[in-house]
């Protein structure tokens, strides 16, 4: 066999023979679900407040519940309201009160997260003089110096008072405990996160004795992220939560309200000349007898129908029927 006839020998048997070497699978690549590359895309570019209509809501909820809590403690009039909300980064928001203000940290256990409260130095100030009785009559304090023992106190009282009405106003989006793990002074210990980490920070000006000052609160936005559904809502009409606490205290200011009762033994119409021949001495003769049942009125109202009485030398009334006046009309009012 000749070199021509051996090499076409051997491409036959090369095309006779299968390829032994294993077929490579095609190249996959794995996709995400369209919701966490939206997740992802929502948080690269940080949180925008306008689609976060229930945050507002929950720091309007946050400066009302701090106020009640101000006046079982303070005895002039003090006033929380929500000055401002705005994104940025942390340590941005913590530089502008270098050394000017204590703050607390705070672990929300369900969130698995930080946020931080703080008070700046007018604030405190303010707080003092409210608690320990000032008028408001001196000037206002302007001292660039350290925080005394007293002042820092106060700031955990105060932070304390905090943690609950934050408790009570995240409630409508999410159930979980504030917890304060510690106060510092200097803002370069208050560390909840990285500096460059983006953030949400509210304001809300104190005031009282004519004077006032400043409380702020930073959330992460890595710990608002998991609550974007909920803070999204928008809560209208009957669909909103009925918020307990406000429900008790509009009750109990209610029942605390002053009405005036009056017993109404008979009534007579007089013509305006009978009333203009009215003497001083003169006697008017009345219908009514001691069977004769009284009109209990409010308001001008009439409330129930009584039986009088006495009681250990006094007069008194029984109630015996509420008056119904769209059952009654107006002859039946007349006793």
């Amino acid at each position: 066999m000749d070199e021509t006839q051996a090499s076409d020998a051997a491409a036959e048997a090369a095309e006779a023979t299968p390829d032994s070497r294993p077929e490579l699978p095609p190249f996959v690549t794995a996709t995400k679900p369209a919701s966490d590359l939206r997740a992802r895309i929502q948080e690269a570019g940080g949180l925008s407040l306008d689609r976060l209509p229930m945050l507002s809501v929950v720091f309007d909820r946050l400066a009302t519940a701090c106020s009640d809590a101000a006046k079982h403690f303070a005895a002039s009039s003090t006033f929380y309201s929500l000055s401002g909300v705005e994104s940025g980064r942390f340590g941005e928001f913590l530089d502008a009160y270098d050394a000017n203000a204590v703050v607390g940290i705070f672990h929300a256990a369900e969130w698995d997260g930080h946020v931080l409260v703080g008070l700046d130095r007018d604030f405190l100030y303010t707080m003092v003089e409210v608690l320990f009785g000032s008028d408001g009559s001196e000037p206002p304090v302007e001292d660039e110096r350290t925080f005394s023992a007293i002042e820092l106190r106060i700031a955990q009282m105060v932070f304390e008072q905090v943690g609950k009405a934050l408790e009570s106003s995240f409630g409508l989006v999410s159930q979980t405990a504030f917890r304060l793990e510690r106060t510092e002074t200097r803002m370069e210990f208050a560390v909840i996160g990285r500096r460059s980490n983006k953030a949400v920070q509210a304001k809300f000006l104190l005031q009282a004795l004519n004077r006032g000052g400043e409380m702020f609160l930073i959330i992460p936005q890595t710990v608002l992220n998991p609550l974007r559904p909920a803070l999204a809502k928008v809560l209208t009409g009957e669909s909103a939560a009925r918020d307990p606490r406000w429900a008790q205290q509009i009750a109990a200011e209610v029942q605390k309200t002053t009405v005036r009762l009056r017993a109404v033994l008979e009534e007579r119409h007089l013509t305006l000349g009978e009333i203009a021949g009215l003497k001083v001495g003169q006697v008017l003769t009345l219908d009514a007898t001691p069977a004769t049942r009284i009109k209990l009125e409010g308001n001008d109202r009439p409330l129930f129908w009584c039986r009088a009485g006495q009681s250990q030398g006094a007069y008194v009334l029984r109630v015996e029927d509420a008056i119904n006046p769209e059952k009654e009309g107006g002859h039946g009012l007349l006793g």
